[in-house]
Order: structure tokens, then C-alpha cells, then sequence
């Protein structure tokens, strides 16, 4: 690791040692990263994966962190921090191109300063470009594949391609990403001229729906589980009589299931004991196997 530490310095690359990952995802829960590396243009993290893989050191990219269990433990290796990267937005008719670590909300009030609707179903999910391309976020009827044109990213071999969101096998809450290695650059939506009031008050309809029904005052990571087929995760945990069901610091969520918040405390040890107790009782009552939405990162 003292080889790849002065690489970094050498190509003018920030990092960190010990860094807490618990201060960089909305889960409050991680132990420290050995290196947390934060590049400040796509050069650099380029560059910065490229040393990963030259020095056979283990890495992963990081956006908002908005998904994520890290253990207890922190990670070994190095956490490439994707939302340092500048935020820049480009448009251009009813394109919209937006680099991986700029935010969601950011992209969203882009598109409605410039009358573009389509991606107000995005407005209040807190991830990055990238996170939610590498998962296709969505919430509320819609979906990235639905906007998503075409992905820049850096092949596991090092080479920056472009791809087609067609080229991309994006189902729900998945991509291509998850198999090939790949790292998100940069993506380019399609949207449709609208009516900016329209289009704010569609914002502000579904932001009101998640303060609403959704447990925002405490730490987590979104929705827990995947929604089964033919059923919905939230609706069979509370069938079960689980709200408020709790495991250490972690409990399901008293205002929405569908969530495990941090009640102040809680570890990763104490959220993955409770998602486990959760899926065997639903298994158990109703048939049904869930499956953990949020990725743990060990």
C-alpha cells in the first residue's frame, strides 16, 4: 500500500488513511476505509483505477453512498469517492449529460430550469449519476432506463467507452455494471419539453409523498428489500406484525417497513441480524423470500 500511496501523491491525487465510512454513507454505519481515495476530474479517477489494478489493490467506487451497508470492520483496500469529481451538466435540446458524481436533485432542478420533464420520478432519491445508472433507480412509476440514452465508462480492461442504454441489460434495480466491471463516467438522458409549473409541482407532489411515508428523520439506506413478484416487501413485513421490530440499534421502521433505519448506534452486524430475523419470519408466514435491496460492502 506505501507504493500506491506515493503513486497517488506523485499524480497529484487526494486521499485520506483510516477514513470513517460511516460519514460517507446515509446508513451512519462503517468502520474505517484503509485508503479513501477522492479524485477531483474523471482523469483522475481513471487514473486512480487504473493504480488499483496495476498495484493488485482492492477497490470500490463509491457515489452517495445512499445504498450501502459497510461492516463494522471498514474496508480493506481502497474507496474511490466518485462524488468528489467536478459537477457539470450539459444541455443540449432535450439531452441532458451529467458526469457520475453529480447529484440526482441536481440533475432534476437542471431539467426543470430548462423545462425538460422526465426525470421528475428522481427528484428526492439520494444518489448520484452513477450510483443510480449502476442500480437503475426508481421510484414512483419511473425508472432510469426509462430517460438513459447512452453511458460513458471505463472498461475493466481501461479503455473509455461508450455504450447504448439498450447495451446495458437494465431491469429492475439492475445493470450490466454489476457483472462487467465497468465504471460509470458519465450518462445522457432524453427528456421532453414540459411546462416548468407542471413540471415543479410534479417534484413537489412526489418529495411531499416521501417526507410523508417514508422515515427521512433517521439514518438508512432506502428501501431494504426488493419488491417480490406479486407482492410488495413493506406490506408483507407489517402483515407479519414487524413494525418496530428491532435487533440492537436497528429496527424496522415504525413509519414505513419497507425500511431498517438506525435508531442511533446501530452496526452492521445489528442491521444484517435483523434483515436476516426478517426475511425468515416473512419466509415463514407467508411464503414469500425476500431479498436485501441494500449492498453490503465487507
Amino acid at each position: 500500500m506505501e507504493r500506491f500511496k506515493q503513486k497517488l501523491l506523485q499524480a497529484g491525487i487526494p486521499f485520506r488513511e483510516n477514513e470513517p465510512l460511516a460519514a460517507h454513507c446515509t446508513f451512519k454505519i462503517g468502520g474505517p476505509a484503509q485508503l479513501f481515495v477522492q479524485p477531483q476530474t474523471e482523469q483522475q479517477l481513471c487514473s486512480a483505477v487504473a493504480l488499483c489494478k496495476e498495484q493488485a489493490v482492492r477497490y470500490y467506487l463509491l457515489g452517495n453512498g445512499s445504498n450501502i451497508l459497510f461492516a463494522d470492520e471498514g474496508f480493506a483496500g481502497v474507496v474511490i469517492d466518485i462524488s468528489a469529481l467536478g459537477s457539470d451538466i450539459a444541455v443540449e435540446g432535450n439531452m441532458l449529460t451529467a458526469g457520475a458524481g453529480v447529484r440526482l436533485a441536481a440533475l432534476c432542478r437542471a431539467a426543470l430550469e430548462h423545462g425538460l420533464s422526465g426525470l421528475e420520478f428522481a427528484y428526492g432519491i439520494p444518489g448520484t449519476v452513477g450510483g443510480a445508472v449502476y442500480m437503475n433507480a426508481g421510484a414512483y412509476g419511473g425508472e432510469m432506463k426509462d430517460v438513459l440514452t447512452v453511458v460513458r465508462y471505463l472498461t475493466a480492461e481501461g479503455e473509455v467507452v461508450q455504450a447504448s442504454a439498450a447495451e446495458l441489460d437494465l431491469s429492475y434495480r439492475h445493470s450490466i455494471f454489476e457483472e462487467n466491471g465497468g465504471c460509470i463516467l458519465s450518462a445522457q438522458f432524453a427528456l421532453q419539453p414540459g411546462n416548468a409549473a407542471d413540471i415543479r409541482a410534479k417534484m413537489d407532489e412526489l418529495m411531499a409523498k416521501r417526507v410523508d411515508k417514508q422515515p427521512l428523520d433517521k439514518p438508512s439506506a432506502g428501501s431494504t428489500f426488493k419488491r417480490p413478484a406479486g407482492a410488495f416487501a413493506a406490506a408483507l413485513i407489517d402483515q407479519c406484525g414487524l413494525r418496530g421490530f428491532r435487533h440492537g440499534g436497528a429496527a424496522v421502521s415504525d413509519k414505513h417497513c419497507g425500511f431498517v433505519v438506525n435508531l442511533g448506534g446501530a452496526t452492521c452486524a445489528d442491521v444484517l441480524a435483523l434483515c436476516d430475523e426478517v426475511r425468515a419470519i416473512v419466509k415463514e408466514k407467508t411464503g414469500y423470500e425476500l431479498e436485501k435491496e441494500i449492498r453490503v460492502v465487507k
